[in-house]
């Protein structure tokens, strides 16, 4: 089971990429424009790209603890990407946690609009940034291919 927890990894992790880029895109175009559907459905993909960023969190940490051929290169860039995971699956749930709160309480208005703006170009950020640093670890050290997996398995 946990071998196949590791190896879904790259498959899950195209899913936060693509819905909490779309949440952010959505959540300012929303704002911006002042249109209730466009952040009510910002809203809700949020809320299914912080899942899908959970599973790529859990599936990351399980390929990265079974990965056996680190250098020093790729660890220190390992953990610049579990870093810039965390903080986005952090960063994620709290907004969404706040997001639904204040939609509840209907007091998404004013300045409160603004720190949702501000948070979804925190959340743009640092899904490029972890996408980043992930994608140099399978294009620079070949982290995840199929390579190492035959590798391991000898």
């Amino acid at each position: 089971m946990e071998n196949f927890i590791a190896e879904i990894h790259p498959k899950v992790v195209h899913f936060p990429i693509a819905l909490l880029t779309t949440y952010s895109l959505l959540e300012i175009v929303g704002i911006v424009f002042n249109k209730d559907f466009i952040s009510k459905s910002a809203l809700l993909i949020l809320c299914i790209g912080l899942v899908t960023a959970l599973f790529a969190v859990i599936s990351g940490n399980q390929a990265a603890t079974e990965f056996q051929f680190w250098t020093d290169d790729s660890k220190m860039l390992l953990n610049e990407h579990q870093a810039h995971a965390t903080y986005l699956l952090w960063l994620s749930a709290i907004v969404c946690g706040l997001r639904i709160f204040v939609v509840i309480k209907k007091k998404f208005s004013g300045l409160i609009k603004y720190a949702f703006i501000f948070s979804a170009i925190v959340i743009l950020y640092l899904v490029y940034q972890t996408g980043n640093y992930g994608g140099d670890l399978v294009k620079r050290f070949g982290i995840g291919t199929e390579f190492f997996m035959q590798d391991e398995s000898n």
